[in-house]
């Protein structure tokens, strides 16, 4: 077969389109994959202020000593560790199992504290159908709230820091307190505790809960890095070009102190699907109506600290 330099020049140049067809189809499809397997963990530290007993209403008969261990308590329940696996669209955070220590509370109390201080319950938020599923237990019934993500008005600022080595902005967002959530209860200023003991001054039935106040919004402080272009961050917080490492909304801070990109070992990352099917406004709902009822039923009980409403 004779075949002309001509002709063979434009065979090898065909060949050679193929070639980098073949290349650069390749070359995306692993793109595409490596997107798709894409993964991350992130580790978080919580911790909230623990409120201060001393001049509390209703606490008359409890000692200093007595004071402080209660004091130091609250705190170390309000101290958390959370993980936080991701990927491109998706992402659970779930508070990390701890061994707890002999003469701590267990059980029921334990679940349902853990349920009403961020913690409790398998967090997945799907940031491309901007939704989210969280189960919770409390008061030994079983609840899968499944709702809308909340969107925050962030404001990006130009200010910057380094969080374990990433590059972070700051952005800040108000958002509405949830009435559900125990960290979020601030306590009372001593004009307002001299407003309420004129109005009860008849009355001697006192309760400790009287001292704490809900605000109605709370101001939130983000810092995100870019570096992990994902929309994720702990709890139901999103929203930002990076990935959230840090959170405060003044009592609670959520600081991130560890990051994995693309392990080995792959997470499932799906919701959970145990518990009573709920909207979040049904799930406070319930949880309100048995704030009130223990707030009723402890009304002229003096001392100790406030248990999670709804004990």
């Amino acid at each position: 077969m004779n075949v002309s330099f001509i002709e063979f020049a434009h065979l090898k140049k065909n060949e050679m389109k193929k070639i980098f067809f073949y290349m650069t189809l390749m070359l995306v499809s692993t793109q595409i994959q490596a997107q798709k397997d894409f993964q991350g963990m992130a580790v978080y530290e919580s911790k909230t202020q623990a409120p201060k007993f001393e001049g509390m209403r209703g606490n008359r008969d409890i000692t200093p000593e007595m004071q402080k261990n209660m004091e130091e308590r609250m705190k170390k329940m309000l101290e958390k560790t959370f993980i936080l696996n991701f990927d491109k669209a998706a992402s659970i955070y779930k508070e990390e199992e701890k061994l707890e220590a002999p003469g701590q509370q267990q059980g029921g109390f334990r679940m349902m504290f853990g349920s009403l201080t961020g913690g409790g319950g398998t967090f997945y938020k799907d940031v491309k159908t901007k939704t989210y599923t969280v189960d919770k237990e409390f008061m030994g019934k079983e609840f899968l709230v499944v709702d809308s993500l909340p969107k925050l008005n962030w404001k990006l600022e130009q200010e910057t820091k380094q969080i374990g080595g990433y590059n972070c902005y700051k952005a800040t967002a108000v958002k509405q307190a949830s009435k559900t959530d125990f960290r979020n209860f601030r306590p009372k200023n001593n004009d307002d505790k001299k407003d309420e003991a004129k109005k009860t001054s008849g009355d001697t039935k006192t309760n400790f809960a009287d001292n704490f106040e809900m605000p109605k919004e709370i101001v939130v402080t983000a810092w995100y890095t870019p570096e992990i272009p994902i929309n994720q961050g702990p709890e139901n917080y999103w929203g930002l070009p990076g990935l959230i490492l840090e959170i405060n909304d003044g009592t609670t801070t959520i600081l991130c102190s560890k990051i994995v990109l693309n392990a080995k070992e792959k997470v499932d990352i799906k919701p959970s699907k145990k518990g009573k099917v709920i909207s979040q406004k049904e799930y406070d709902e319930t949880v309100i109506k048995k704030m009130e009822e223990f707030r009723e039923m402890n009304r002229g009980r003096a001392g100790g600290p406030p248990p999670p409403p709804g004990r």
